[in-house]
């Protein structure tokens, strides 16, 4: 316990180092891609390197341990890999084009997803009291609440990702502003999507882990959405400030 309180506490600092670091650092990927983060790969080979970790370790985390039959553990486990598996095996199939993603950037996930799957998996199938995850959990306020927001933030986000495929048409390589959606209200509505998700799972797990997460989630895409934003500025001018978007967050930020 000692050893994995220890890891939560350096990813939350680690949390707040990435968050500040994004402030001057365009994460490099997508409509921000940029050369000076070096070698890339195609869009869709990175995808799969980079999220396959975190879906693997969680299913072995859960295999090897005890508690395989608690019924509210298999739910949140569902609820978890389902993400994973549209993210690692169906998201990077549906990409168009022939995008890159630099090496580095791939690396950096890798490594954040292992780490994450096992702070997640060590907290839901080995330290977490046995009396606390029961059926009687699905009853609870937490649970409900969490699910929700957590199916909402699915939906918003597989839905955002939809709008950004259909902007092109085979050939195309313009950019173009997304519409529709969420996107009436900002300018990132794909990460405001996964950062429910993650709320809510932090929400429904009400553990230390799953806020820890969602942490992580807001210091990695709080400041890409912003440099998205000023992005958009740039190339499209009053075409999309006339739009008057937030960020990522609908009518705060």
């Amino acid at each position: 316990m000692e050893t994995y309180n220890l890891i939560i506490i350096i990813m939350l600092i680690l949390a707040a180092v990435v968050y500040i670091a994004l402030q001057y650092f365009k994460a490099g990927y997508g409509f921000l891609r940029d050369s000076k983060w070096g070698p890339a790969i195609p869009n869709k080979v990175g995808w799969v390197i980079m999220e396959a970790p975190v879906f693997i370790l969680m299913c072995l985390m859960y295999a090897l341990s005890d508690r395989v039959a608690n019924i509210t553990l298999i739910i949140i486990t569902l609820l978890f890999l389902t993400h994973y598996f549209q993210r690692t095996f169906i998201f990077p199939f549906l990409i168009r084009g022939k995008g890159t993603m630099p090496i580095v950037i791939i690396l950096m996930g890798m490594i954040f997803n292992t780490v994450n799957a096992y702070i997640q998996g060590k907290w839901l199938y080995y330290l977490s009291p046995e009396s606390m995850y029961t059926l009687a959990w699905l009853k609870t306020p937490q649970f409900i609440c969490g699910t929700i927001i957590f199916i909402f933030g699915m939906y918003v986000n597989l839905h955002s990702d939809y709008i950004i495929r259909h902007l092109r048409q085979d050939g195309d390589s313009g950019h173009y502003i997304p519409m529709g959606g969420t996107f009436k209200y900002v300018s990132s509505a794909n990460y405001f999507g996964e950062i429910m998700e993650w709320v809510g799972f932090a929400i429904l797990t009400w553990s230390v882990a799953g806020a820890v997460f969602a942490i992580w989630t807001c210091a990695n895409l709080v400041p890409r959405a912003n440099s998205l934003y000023h992005k958009y500025e740039e190339e499209f001018g009053e075409e999309f400030t006339s739009l008057h978007r937030k960020r990522i967050f609908p009518f705060i930020y």
